[in-house]
């Protein structure tokens, strides 16, 4: 086929050849920036990137703004496999990446990332319905698979500098964008993209409808919306709103669950004679020790003492108290925290307590069990005045040097030095004091540098990040 007649000139400066691959693949990417950033469908662009759409044998719904990317693995199930990984960058080769790079093979990469980021940033404005945001959660989900993610992973209801995405490419030889890099911001920012979505639907029409409300996936952004409206909500919707939190809560807490089993454990405790089931037979070192009862004659191993492997692991009666801020820039911590709360509730003589504030302080420890019932009972947002929180959480500590707190908040007070004073005292007394900045998946999160400076004199530096850092560091103390 002829060659569009909308090329870009090759990056290499005047009187250089034109590559056509390198042409065909920058077509793509303008038109990628085009549909991004101006409603307005550009005709040039639009008919050329169909032709070489067409021209490398790919299926014309790839331009299709309205196609999900699910449609067209559905009918074109052998680009499944393209889409996954596909922005994961390969190693680079020893030698001159431009003369090794497949020409070809990267505009067809071009093509296909440019549908995947056009379906997942491309958002549009006004109302939404339930099938729009079930077809952008899809859609978020293949972006995750291309960047070597599981669907749901960057999103923060469940991770500087980076390259972007231009029309000579963002690897600086002109390759497929690799947004690798940029996985630490694309987390929050697919984040806030669903959050804005959530919001221009309208929920509570949605929920009133049982076939509407069942095509909801429930996440982070959907989930803080239901937390936020439930006392406005009444029936049928209020029904299939605590279903949605109910199966997002059981998702969350199997990973997080996970986790906890992965963490560190307690010693064996030799203490304990072993049980003397079979499971628990050491079946080498019985045959070592009754080596000297060999008979050659016989050819016989006479076995006079059994011995087994001893499984008790070490335990110490623990208190763990876990306050929450539950104000409105808090709601992912709240949500998680809530959850492990309940799952470290779970594990052998752990006494864990649950406290939400923000103007206010809820003592949760009656439903600390139950994440799902707990995050019923929390009312989400006002200011934040963590003494409250302080006033209910030092009456639980009996034993200082059995005792580990976690205070889980960004530390934006209404009291700050009063506050900042009674956590320092508990420090001294003895209790494993742990501030949280940040328990999202995605592990962003502000903190007060007020706070953070003091924490850090203190000697207990406030613990920001993946949620995994804190499972390990309480079950390090707890086991």
């Amino acid at each position: 086929m002829n060659e569009p007649e909308n090329t870009v000139a090759h990056p290499a400066g005047p009187g250089a050849e034109a590559d056509p691959q390198d042409n065909r693949r920058q077509v793509l990417y303008w038109r990628l920036l085009a549909r991004l950033f101006d409603p307005e469908e550009q005709a040039a662009l639009e008919s050329a990137s169909l032709a070489v759409v067409e021209d490398i044998g790919l299926p014309p719904a790839l331009l299709d703004p309205g196609a999900s990317v699910d449609s067209v693995v559905q009918r074109h199930p052998e680009l499944a496999a393209e889409f996954d990984g596909l922005m994961v960058p390969e190693p680079d080769p020893d030698t001159d990446v431009d003369d090794t790079r497949d020409r070809p093979a990267e505009v067809r990469r071009a093509a296909l990332v440019s549908k995947v980021l056009l379906n997942v940033f491309s958002t549009g404005t006004g109302a939404v319905s339930a099938g729009q945001l079930a077809r952008w959660q899809s859609d978020a989900g293949w972006l995750e698979r291309a960047l070597g993610c599981t669907p749901g992973d960057l999103r923060g209801g469940r991770t500087g500098g980076g390259r972007g995405v231009g029309p000579t490419g963002t690897g600086g030889n002109g390759a497929t964008p690799d947004l690798s890099r940029l996985i630490p911001q694309l987390g929050p920012e697919l984040g806030a993209l669903e959050g804005d979505l959530v919001k221009r639907m309208h929920l509570r029409e949605v929920l009133a409808d049982p076939a509407l409300a069942a095509r909801l996936t429930p996440s982070m952004s959907l989930i803080e919306q239901l937390l936020r409206d439930k006392n406005n909500l009444s029936g049928v919707a209020l029904a299939n709103a605590k279903a949605l939190i109910r199966r997002f809560v059981d998702e969350v807490a199997e990973v997080l669950r996970t986790q906890v089993e992965k963490a560190t454990v307690g010693a064996i405790d030799r203490s304990v004679p072993p049980k003397r089931v079979f499971r628990n037979l050491d079946l080498d070192r019985t045959i070592w020790k009754n080596l000297t009862n060999y008979s050659p004659e016989e050819e016989r191993l006479y076995v006079d003492r059994l011995y087994y492997r001893h499984t008790a692991r070490k335990t110490t009666p623990q208190r763990l108290v876990v306050v929450v801020d539950q104000s409105g820039s808090m709601v992912d911590s709240m949500v998680n925290c809530t959850i492990l709360a309940s799952i470290f509730a779970g594990l052998p003589k752990v006494d864990v307590h649950l406290i939400a504030y923000d103007t206010q302080a809820l003592d949760l420890t009656p439903w600390v069990h139950d994440p799902f019932e707990t995050l019923l009972r929390t009312n989400l947002g006002g200011g934040t005045d963590g003494t409250v929180a302080m006033a209910l959480a030092q009456p639980k500590i009996a034993e200082p040097r059995n005792t580990v707190v976690v205070w889980i908040s960004d530390f934006y007070e209404w009291r700050g030095e009063p506050l900042y004073e009674s956590m320092a005292a508990l420090h001294r007394s003895g209790v494993k004091f742990i501030p949280v900045g940040s328990v999202t998946s995605s592990g962003r999160g502000s903190v007060n540098p007020w706070f953070r400076e003091r924490f850090k004199d203190l000697g207990t530096p406030v613990l920001s990040g993946h949620i995994r850092k804190l499972v390990h560091e309480l079950k390090t103390f707890l086991t």
